[in-house]
């Protein structure tokens, strides 16, 4: 039985078997906005003093502490900052994949990396439900004010799994939902709250490591890529 387990767990983590097939949308419209979309209509949207992820870039990029040759995925990219300052810390050595639904913020994108000669951002146009990314690509996953956009978490939340090298990085920052606190916006756009989110994405075959607290309106977490046959291994010796 032992045996039987620890194969299907194989299996699973290589992403044989497509349990999350029949997810259900779980936030139906969130994205409509972002279908078709133009990229200078959203530039002073993402991009603006007064929006904290945007303001704190710097300190973000502090506590990540990438290092020249890493290979990381901005995932919900929008306009690109992020990636653009990720591919000048990774350095030539390595890649920043800046990924999105919309198309025209991907060719945007790639337009603005050519013009500042940064030749390691490869922006690709993803789906709902897949990055696009290829298995065993990337070292860290960067999700900024994005994960409350996942219309498929389980099933992002897979391609990312398959995307992360053994003992990859997922970082999550999103905006904090606490009543009485946070505005109506977001109490009405976002899906979940913190505790619940560590939750799903722990769900998702990723254990917590550490929380990062130099923003205010958002919480900044960190996860560790679990090797699902080695923990379903153990699981079974211990129940032995």
């Amino acid at each position: 039985m032992k045996y039987f387990v620890l194969s299907f767990c194989l299996l699973l983590s290589y992403g044989f078997i497509p349990v999350h097939a029949d997810e259900e949308n779980v936030s139906p419209g969130i994205n409509r906005h972002y279908q078709g979309a133009e990229y200078q209509q959203w530039l002073s949207t993402f991009e603006w003093s007064g929006r904290e992820v945007y303001d704190r870039r710097h300190d973000v990029l502090k506590v990540l502490q990438l290092k020249p040759g890493l290979d990381i995925a901005d995932i919900g990219a929008g306009t690109g900052f992020y990636s653009l300052l990720f591919a000048q810390q990774v350095g030539k050595s390595g890649n920043v994949f800046a990924i999105d639904v919309t198309e025209d913020f991907v060719s945007n994108i790639k337009r603005r990396a050519e013009e500042n000669n940064l030749h390691n951002i490869q922006a690709i146009h993803s789906e709902q439900k897949d990055t696009r990314l290829e298995p065993a690509s990337i070292d860290i996953a960067f999700v900024c004010n994005t994960y409350h956009h996942f219309e498929y978490p389980q099933a992002m939340l897979a391609s990312i799994y398959r995307a992360l090298r053994p003992g990859g990085t997922l970082v999550v920052i999103d905006y904090r939902k606490q009543a009485g606190t946070s505005s109506s916006w977001v109490m009405s756009h976002v899906r979940h709250g913190k505790q619940l989110v560590i939750d799903e994405i722990e769900q998702g075959g990723f254990k917590f490591q550490s929380e990062s607290n130099i923003l205010k309106e958002n919480y900044f977490l960190r996860f560790l890529k679990v090797d699902r046959a080695k923990d379903s291994e153990q699981r079974e010796i211990n129940r032995d």
